[in-house]
């Protein structure tokens, strides 16, 4: 099961997310999700563990705890949507405005 963790300190790391949860079960994975010019943290995670039962009890035992002095946000994760991607540089369809006119 993926987990979303919302609400992170800046500080917190990888190591901190697989502790936490690591204590309900069997982490395969902890991302801290970053920001792709800075390499700063965005404030949020994902982590997957490999069983429901032990994930679920993660979530309820964490949603809203203190981790690094900040309270968590624990969920499970939803699926990715699917956006339609832009052609280029802020792109979008210009046909519809007609003729650039510089």
């Amino acid at each position: 099961m993926n987990l979303f963790v919302g609400n992170l300190a800046w500080t917190t790391t990888q190591a901190d997310l697989e502790a936490a949860f690591g204590a309900y079960g069997e982490v395969t994975s902890a991302k801290i999700m970053t920001d792709r010019e800075t390499g700063k943290s965005r404030g949020f995670a994902f982590v997957e563990m490999p069983n429901d039962a032990e994930a679920r009890k993660a979530v309820d035992e964490l949603n809203g705890k203190d981790l690094k002095g900040r309270a968590i946000n624990v969920n499970e994760a939803r699926p990715r949507e699917e956006r339609p991607r832009s052609g280029g540089f802020g792109g979008g369809d210009r046909g519809e405005r007609g003729p650039r006119r510089w």
